[in-house]
């Protein structure tokens, strides 16, 4: 079975460390998210896909859900001691390898998909990593920001990072833009794998900066809309309330309630009243996993089903990763 999961950080690292479980003969392809990435210190941060790798090849910190396990952070220290910032955004010791490493290669030339695979050799995450584009594109909010760094207050676009991690997401976003995501075109391998995918998954990943961020990329939405797979999403809100992150904030920036229901019609149904793949229809699903607290929402045109959709460890996530899955083959 050839699966392909578009996949943010936490939520979606979780779910492919499931679905590896569950399907371990399935070869998976996880198109990443990119918009996250962030230049530090002359270094090249991809925090989405560091998660997803870490995570399936076993060093992710399992405390924090990224990061290195067993991590220190004296070159972070010893910045501070010089007064060299951002003091918001801190890299570990051992992640710093990770960074050094892929900085380099960008620098010589390899593109990030490259990079990446090179990256995978120490790690055997298990799945094919795939970044949603070799471009830069980057994720910014902008939001009337309180004075700053000798700065005065006002309206300014932010990198997502810091609205993130620095404010905590708690400035009201005026809009969520990718910069550059318009010039781009998906990394290579990304529409061929959609193309010839037997399921394609939306994992539980933040629906605008995430998944949002990678339909963003010219090309990939219509591929979802025209693949012969299935198209099955995962509701990353339970109960009205995400179940890590704040997807709420971001989802309050492209006015959409907070709620599994509201998420599911956001993305829309790939297809007609008829189910036929009607014209009518311009969204991405034929099935919508909501929580057992949710049972009841409705997406006009799309299967709505109720699973536990929490995934405390990898049984659970193994677990939801097959309903998911029992959901695509029902379709099929």
């Amino acid at each position: 079975m050839r699966i392909v999961a578009l996949a943010g950080g936490i939520g979606g690292a979780r779910f492919l460390r499931g679905l590896r479980q569950v399907e371990p003969g399935a070869e998976v392809t996880a198109v990443v998210n990119t918009g996250d990435d962030i230049t530090l210190h002359g270094l090249r941060v991809c925090p989405d896909l560091d998660t997803v790798m870490y995570t399936l090849g076993g060093g992710i910190s399992a405390e924090r859900g990224w990061g290195r396990e067993d991590e220190t952070f004296v070159v972070k220290e010893e910045l501070a001691a010089y007064g060299v910032g951002p003091a918001w955004f801190g890299l570990g010791d051992r992640d710093l390898a990770t960074h050094l490493v892929r900085t380099q290669m960008l620098d010589a030339g390899y593109p990030l998909s490259q990079v990446t695979t090179a990256l995978c050799d120490r790690w055997q995450p298990g799945v094919r990593l795939l970044p949603m584009t070799d471009d830069r594109v980057e994720t910014h909010v902008v939001a009337d920001v309180p004075a700053r760094d000798g700065r005065p207050a006002g309206r300014q676009a932010l990198h997502f990072q810091e609205w993130w991690i620095r404010y905590g997401a708690k400035l009201p976003a005026e809009r969520i833009v990718g910069v550059e995501a318009e010039k781009s075109t998906p990394a290579p391998g990304v529409l061929e794998a959609i193309a010839e995918a037997d399921v394609v998954l939306l994992p539980p990943s933040n629906p605008v900066v995430s998944i949002g961020t990678i339909l963003a990329i010219p090309g990939i939405r219509e591929a979802l809309r025209s693949a012969r797979a299935p198209v099955v999403g995962v509701s990353p809100i339970i109960g009205g309330a995400p179940v890590r992150g704040m997807a709420d904030a971001c989802l309050a920036a492209v006015g959409v309630e907070v709620s599994a229901e509201a998420v599911g019609r956001h993305y829309g149904a790939r297809r007609g009243p008829d189910g036929t793949g009607s014209e009518a229809a311009d969204g991405l699903l034929d099935a919508w996993l909501v929580d057992c607290r949710d049972e009841g929402a409705t997406v006009p045109g799309v299967e709505v089903v109720s699973r536990d959709l929490l995934m405390p460890d990898l049984p659970s996530a193994a677990a939801l990763a097959g309903a998911a899955l029992e959901v695509a083959r029902a379709l099929r």
